[in-house]
């Protein structure tokens, strides 16, 4: 069995210190056998959810764009991993508006897609970007995969990350991580299937 991941630069340079970091990801998912693609997602025009609600009826964002041609590859994949630069201690807002959208609007359920995230800086934020990422993923049902510590490499000028020897072997031991739990999940599911999952529901706090 072939697994799938699929990898979100989130940065709006092609070749910098986030793509060094999956990168890095992306050698170990190749000797593990695992099939990647990787999206730059950080150089496109992409705007937030307004919130019209016409998803809920068509199943896909009403703005037709990157969005929507990457929701199949979301559904069809065992893995997701999302990389982003830091923007005073956030994510991109590009990526953000992106993930908002995507996982918003995509009605497929993700229970058990194992998600991990990577953060590149030149020195500050990178808890906190790896904490608002991560959230995609655990409101999502899908496992979060963990390394040797937060998931962060260091790095301003492109490639200078390359230079952080513990922030690659971060990477490499995340990946590892990631490829055996995808493994350890996907025979959990042949031998007992998804976990059971109740109605939803939902409660408002103001009524």
């Amino acid at each position: 069995m072939a697994f799938k991941i699929l990898m979100l630069n989130g940065s709006p340079h092609k070749n910098g210190n986030t793509a060094l970091a999956l990168a890095e990801m992306k050698t170990v998912f190749d000797h593990e056998g695992f099939e990647t693609e990787c999206l730059h997602i950080g150089n496109q025009a992409i705007r937030g959810c307004i919130a019209c609600g016409a998803c809920a009826k068509t199943g896909k964002c009403v703005f037709d764009d990157l969005v929507n041609e990457t929701a199949p590859k979301l559904e069809a994949c065992d893995g997701l991993v999302i990389g982003s630069p830091v923007y005073y201690a956030s994510a991109n807002a590009t990526l953000v508006a992106f993930l908002t959208r995507l996982f918003y609007s995509t009605p497929f359920d993700k229970t058990m897609k194992v998600g991990a995230s990577v953060v590149a800086a030149r020195r500050g934020g990178l808890s906190a970007t790896f904490d608002e990422l991560n959230k995609f993923f655990t409101i999502s049902g899908m496992p979060v995969a963990s390394g040797q510590y937060w998931n962060s490499i260091h790095g301003r000028e492109p490639g200078e990350a390359a230079q952080d020897a513990e922030g690659l072997q971060s990477m490499r031991t995340l990946a590892r991580n990631m490829a055996f739990l995808i493994r350890s999940i996907a025979l959990g599911k042949e031998t007992y299937g998804l976990p059971e999952k109740e109605p939803f529901q939902r409660t408002n706090f103001i009524r």
